[in-house]
């Protein structure tokens, strides 16, 4: 099949189906009278792997680890959840600097009077070095 209905029915875009090919994700075979490339049945549920994968903040390197073990019958159960434990620390970082972030914010909110003066917290925090 062509990228045009392997985006479709992998629900990405064509300029990532093309790009997750560029960077060896999927491996479509290359017609060399057409010079297109032609998706198979197993390329769409790779991108549809990667697609969900990336959805749950898996980087491309992740990514492409997760289908290694995907493709890999030899593979241990431990050595995915490794990976998803790992993912979830990342995640669980990321939400205490954006829970800290905002309470920072909202006590600089708080405390700018947001009238006609020009005194403002809010610059002078951003102003600070």
């Amino acid at each position: 099949m062509n990228i045009g209905i392997a985006s479709k029915l992998s629900n990405l875009t064509t300029k990532a189906v093309r790009y997750y090919a560029n960077i060896g994700l999927v491996k479509p075979h290359q017609n060399t009278t057409t010079g297109y490339r032609e998706y198979t049945e197993e390329d769409v549920l790779k991108l549809k792997f990667v697609g969900k994968a990336r959805k749950f903040n898996f980087s491309i390197n992740e990514c492409r680890e997760l289908l290694s073990l995907y493709e890999n019958n030899n593979r241990t159960s431990k050595e995915v959840k490794q990976i998803t434990l790992e993912k979830i620390k990342e995640i669980d970082n990321k939400l205490k600097q954006l829970t800290d972030l905002r309470k920072e914010l909202t006590y600089l909110s708080d405390n700018c009077h947001g009238d006609d003066k020009p005194n403002c917290p809010i610059l002078d925090a951003l102003s600070k070095k």
